[in-house]
């Protein structure tokens, strides 16, 4: 039951991914309860901030947007203790320090590909580690398993 609970949720973090306008990485997040949807989130920027993403450049895009986990936790509006997160991508230490202070019991994320690894393993290392010493539990995801 775990899995088919858990393919439904990788695919609903998925879907919500492709909503983001950012030309270079769409990231989704879905927060859960007891396998129902408490929030969802994609990467992009805030409500009423231009949406420039194809002409603003790197430095000013990365200082504009909002993380899909971050959105997902602000359009939450409620406690998120022992609620778990589904990601697309891997969360960055800013954000593994948001869900590590709501309470957040669980990150799932699919295995990542070997393109984003060798860009963003020094994040994941420091991120992986922050969730150990807080006791939030990590669960990697094969997408691609028939279970």
């Amino acid at each position: 039951m775990a899995s088919k609970w858990a393919k439904r949720f990788v695919q609903m973090a998925e879907l919500v991914a492709s909503w983001s306008k950012d030309p270079s990485t769409q990231v989704g997040a879905v927060i859960t309860e007891s396998n129902r949807i408490v929030s969802l989130g994609f990467n992009g920027y805030p409500h009423g901030i231009s949406d420039s993403a194809e002409t603003d450049n790197r430095e000013m895009k990365l200082l504009k947007t909002l993380h899909a986990e971050e959105n997902a936790i602000l359009f939450a509006k409620r406690d998120l203790s022992a609620c778990e997160i589904w990601v697309t991508h891997f969360p960055c230490p800013n954000c593994a320090a948001k869900i590590i202070q709501t309470g957040i019991t669980t990150v799932h994320c699919p295995e990542q590909s070997a393109d984003f690894l060798s860009r963003w393993q020094d994040k994941i290392k420091v991120s992986e580690e922050m969730f150990n010493q807080a006791g939030v539990s990590v669960d990697w995801v094969a997408v691609n398993s028939d279970q």
